[in-house]
């Protein structure tokens, strides 16, 4: 097995759902349609060998159209090789949870609910994990100036400006 039998199955499988593929840094990436992320994640497990999944993480692109992303990486241990799923969300996120499907998915998209904001429909204990209950923002969310400009002890000259 290789990522072109990948890739030719899941072509295959769901032509309609993909809607961009490509190779980065030996890992080939599938964008999908949200709406199709469980059932490609029960070929990929099924089917496919897939049977890890090592990491899933949020991403904020705030200047885009679809400005939050789930990004989900998947291993067959048997054949060595790494995939990874990347899933784009409008402004308000949600997206079906695969914590019922991947066991690991439980805590990683509780962090990322955490951390971004982004709803995993169907989790079962989708509460925060890191950060304190009553916290009432996102904190990896780029809706913030890096620097406080109410600051009266910081003097630019020695930041270079």
């Amino acid at each position: 097995m290789d990522y072109a039998f990948v890739l030719s199955q899941l072509n295959e499988v769901f032509p309609m759902a993909i809607k961009e593929s490509f190779g980065s840094y030996g890992c080939e990436t599938m964008v999908v349609e949200k709406e199709k992320i469980r059932d490609i994640a029960l070929h990929l497990r099924d089917k496919l060998g897939f049977v890890f999944l090592t990491d899933l993480c949020g991403v904020h692109y705030p200047d885009s159209d679809l400005p939050f992303a789930v990004v989900y990486h998947f291993h067959n241990l048997e054949a060595s090789l790494r995939f990874r799923l990347k899933v784009f969300l409008t402004a308000e996120p949600f997206v079906e949870t695969l914590s019922d499907i991947y066991l690991a998915a439980n805590w990683m998209e509780r962090e990322t609910f955490d951390f971004y904001g982004i709803d995993f429909q169907g989790h079962p204990n989708l509460i925060r994990i890191l950060n304190v209950e009553y916290l009432d923002y996102f904190p990896m969310r780029k809706e913030y100036p890096l620097e406080d400009p109410t600051r009266a002890d910081k003097d630019d000259r020695f930041f270079g400006r």
